[in-house]
């Protein structure tokens, strides 16, 4: 063969690749899917411990210090009992942190070291169907955990409400947003030294978006910028939707989560197609 042969061959093989990525991306997206899915039957021990972790949290500091606690007040300003103020927010915190993890450590790895992606790449996978397949991946299991934590709830008496299975979608567009931001901030990280900045935004969350205590309890300056961090917006829908507090009012935090999942994921799939 020439170097003239293989050249137009080597443009002949570009061109069917690029012709076989005009379909169903959907279909792409579910085949990056099923490759995590196979995956993770690998790892079941990983998945009960992520299951395992918010519980345990909800046990000791819903109800070890709520008995120290007693009642907080809750949305409409009722008195609460303090372990079921707590346990949507711990909802919410677990299907942040099973998002993150998901999105910047599992995919960091794939991403730099596996070379995972490169090799999807060279099918007719492009760089949407590889965002879009692990950031469905990781909302189905945010599902999975998030139908296990409601359960546990209910076991403990800390539903009050049949609307408390509004919580599993919630907690998926909990995933959705941070999961999407997780995808794309990833993408510009170089080395494991960059998942520090991962820490200095989940902690501040974690204590600051009120989980544990009532946002009136703030100063009213903090006050004024916790309601605008992204999981104050999930806490404040598990909690209402726990309790059955329905109103209007929700539908901006579920917006506010929706475009930041939209946006993140629209970074990773530009950023996944440069590197």
């Amino acid at each position: 063969m020439t170097l003239v042969d293989g050249a137009a061959l080597l443009r002949t093989v570009g061109e069917a690749r690029t012709a076989a990525r005009v379909g169903s991306t959907p279909e792409r997206a579910v085949r990056v899917l099923n490759r995590n899915v196979r995956l993770l039957r690998a790892y079941g021990a990983a998945v009960a411990t992520s299951f395992l972790e918010p519980v345990l949290m909800l046990i000791s500091l819903g109800m070890g210090v709520g008995e120290l606690v007693g009642t907080v007040p809750g949305p409409t300003g009722e008195p609460l009992a303090y372990d079921q103020f707590v346990a949507p927010g711990m909802l919410a915190v677990a299907a942040m942190n099973g998002a993150l993890m998901d999105t910047t450590y599992s995919f960091f790895v794939n991403l730099k070291y596996a070379k995972a992606y490169d090799a999807m790449l060279a099918t007719p996978l492009d760089a949407d169907d590889v965002a879009r397949g692990e950031l469905v991946y990781t909302l189905l299991k945010g599902a999975l955990y998030a139908a296990g934590f409601v359960v546990v709830m209910a076991a403990f008496g800390l539903t009050p409400s049949w609307w408390v299975l509004l919580c599993i979608p919630v907690a998926v567009l909990v995933g959705f947003a941070f999961g999407g931001a997780g995808l794309g901030a990833t993408t510009y990280m170089r080395s494991f030294l960059d998942f520090d900045k991962v820490s200095m935004v989940l902690v501040p969350s974690f204590l600051f978006s009120a989980t544990f205590f009532p946002l009136e309890r703030y100063p009213d300056a903090v006050a004024a910028v916790v309601r605008w961090t992204p999981l104050y917006q999930g806490v404040v829908l598990a909690r209402d939707v726990t309790l059955g507090h329905l109103h209007a009012g929700l539908l901006l935090n579920a917006l506010y989560l929706v475009v930041m999942g939209c946006l993140g994921l629209a970074v990773a799939s530009r950023r996944i197609r440069a590197l």
